[in-house]
């Protein structure tokens, strides 16, 4: 069987086992999120915290509730990282310092997973589990519970309330991170990852000399680092590592982890307005995208050039050779669509295409189908402008799901989709028009405004991927894509809330035999080309100083 061959039936295997999953996940999602009910386990939680799950919050509450918890899980992991070297368990690690505990306390809070650090050589046994497989599973389910507020803006009229924050947490957590996460942890486990908390091994060498290794809960921690699409690694190579990803056969499970939620939740989304055609519509928008980037991704790293790229069967610098071209192309996609990071190659040492993919894939938002919740309210927030625009051509007042989109609602859309570039764009400037970050650039020229493109790309998106080039690991790097992270999770989220409030409020407007049937192909189609259009030709010029004149070379 040839490569190329090889990768296209992983494909395939993929999309049958997501299509297999979507109707009873989406449909088990929406269930929880309209449930009255109270598990005993979430009553002790509202209890202990001093929460009532059944009084319903304006969305100034719902933000308030959002940005509380997140600033003390910044606190939190920022202490534990900080005092790691007089914790149990440490491994002998010493206390993180300041610039990097901020830098990775934000990271993990914000569902980033930003690492700039060793992870084998930096966090011991307390900080890997107490504080970022908590933030993992926390910062996915506070990104769900925003998206979830914000259908129900669409579902509900003549009221302000969307919910409560702390009711939506714990459900999130409890009843569909934490569950699937075990059931994929053993999965794992079966598989061959490790899972243990033993300490450091002196190993031999093939060629002689020892290595040290240490083991960890890694099976755990990776499941649902992409379950939640968080990404980060318990070790430096992530999820290249044979500790943490083994098989080809837990490469394409790790991919199918990584897309279950996000493209599940339009499924929820449909459930919960009473259309699930509109569902569909937003799936279809979603997959168009995917699946065209993943066989762009696959072609540029394919269509090889030399002869040492023809005897490897492709591009294979930075690749797992277990894995393949095809299932690292597929990877690379799907963790740069989603808000996720994780890699099981080096994306620096792609063609210069494909890392250009890889980065358009961050640029248009991370929403085909995007992180766990993020995804889903960024691809709303794109079916507003989009229905904004087509209102514009016929000269009609844009309606969706009976909702009119007014002048408030198209300014909070409008500053989602503003925030972001602002941030990746600023931020890059700064780095290249000052002296000291150019010196952390293993590359110079196109390649090297790459390396520093890609990680204020992945930082101000939530993502957590780099490319391998870039010392990070800097005050300077470790400050600015901490206020990046900041910024890029927040900030979306207050226009997202306050959209869901201003929808929530109105009264629905009756379908006419003119309004927008978006829920048709036609609709599909019109928002895949706004997205394209608006969000990616944004960064058109960054991207030609980098990936496409090296990719053009």
């Amino acid at each position: 069987m040839g490569p190329e061959l090889a990768g296209v039936l992983q494909l395939l295997a993929l999309i049958g086992a997501l299509a297999l999953v979507y109707v009873p996940a989406g449909n088990y999602m929406a269930k929880v999120y309209e449930s009255r009910k109270h598990l005993r386990v979430e009553k002790w939680i509202y209890k202990a915290i001093g929460a009532n799950p059944d009084s319903e919050m304006t969305w100034p509450a719902y933000l308030r509730g959002v940005l509380a918890f997140s600033a003390v899980s910044v606190l939190f992991l920022y202490l534990l990282q900080r005092l790691q070297g007089v914790l149990p368990g440490s491994m002998g690690f010493s206390s993180v310092n300041p610039a990097q505990s901020f830098n990775t306390a934000v990271s993990f809070v914000t569902n980033t997973n930003w690492q700039s650090y060793s992870g084998e050589q930096t966090m011991g046994h307390v900080v890997q589990t107490a504080g970022l497989a908590v933030q993992n599973f926390v910062s996915a389910a506070v990104g769900i519970a925003v998206a979830v507020a914000l259908v129900r803006g669409f579902a509900r009229s003549r009221t302000g309330e969307l919910g409560n924050f702390w009711a939506d947490l714990v459900r999130g957590t409890l009843r569909i991170l934490v569950p699937g996460a075990a059931i994929a942890a053993v999965i794992l486990v079966a598989c061959g990852a490790i899972q243990n908390f033993s300490g450091i091994h002196e190993v031999g060498q093939f060629m002689g000399g020892s290595q040290q290794w240490n083991g960890g809960a890694v099976a755990s921690q990776e499941a649902i680092k992409e379950f939640g699409t968080n990404g980060g690694g318990y070790f430096n190579a992530n999820s290249a590592h044979p500790f943490e990803n083994p098989t080809p056969f837990t490469n394409l499970f790790e991919i199918f982890l990584i897309l279950v939620i996000p493209f599940s939740l339009t499924r929820t989304f449909g459930v919960m307005v009473g259309n699930v055609k509109q569902g569909y519509a937003i799936l279809a928008t979603m997959v168009t995208i995917w699946l065209s980037f993943t066989v762009l991704m696959m072609w540029s790293e394919f269509a090889h050039h030399g002869p040492a790229l023809q005897a490897a069967g492709g591009a294979m610098e930075g690749k797992e050779v277990r894995f393949g071209t095809g299932g690292s192309s597929i990877f690379a996609v799907a963790t740069t669509l989603t808000s996720t990071g994780a890699v099981d190659s080096f994306h620096s040492s792609f063609t210069g295409l494909g890392g250009g993919i890889t980065m358009l894939s961050m640029m248009l938002g991370e929403i085909a189908p995007g992180g766990t919740g993020s995804g889903l309210y960024g691809m709303l927030i794109m079916a507003v402008i989009a229905v904004f625009i087509a209102g514009l051509m016929v000269g009609r007042t844009p309606e969706y799901l009976g909702k009119k989109i007014g002048g408030r609602e198209m300014k909070l859309a409008a500053c989602y989709i503003l925030i972001t570039p602002a941030l990746v764009l600023v931020f890059t400037a700064a780095s290249m028009a000052l002296p000291t970050p150019p010196h952390s650039m293993l590359n110079s020229g196109a390649h090297g405004f790459s390396e520093v493109l890609y990680a204020f790309t992945s930082a101000s998106n939530n993502n957590g991927s780099a490319f391998a080039g870039l010392n990070a690991n800097t005050d300077w790097f470790n400050t600015m894509t901490g206020l990046a992270m900041l910024l890029g999770r927040f900030l979306p989220m207050v226009f997202v809330l306050a959209l869901a409030g201003s929808l929530a409020e109105q009264t629905p407007v009756p379908v006419t035999a003119g309004t927008l049937r978006t829920e048709k192909p036609l609709f599909t189609g019109l928002l895949v080309g706004a997205i394209l259009i608006i969000t990616g030709l944004t960064y058109f010029p960054a991207l030609a100083l980098g990936p496409l004149a090296e990719g053009l070379a």
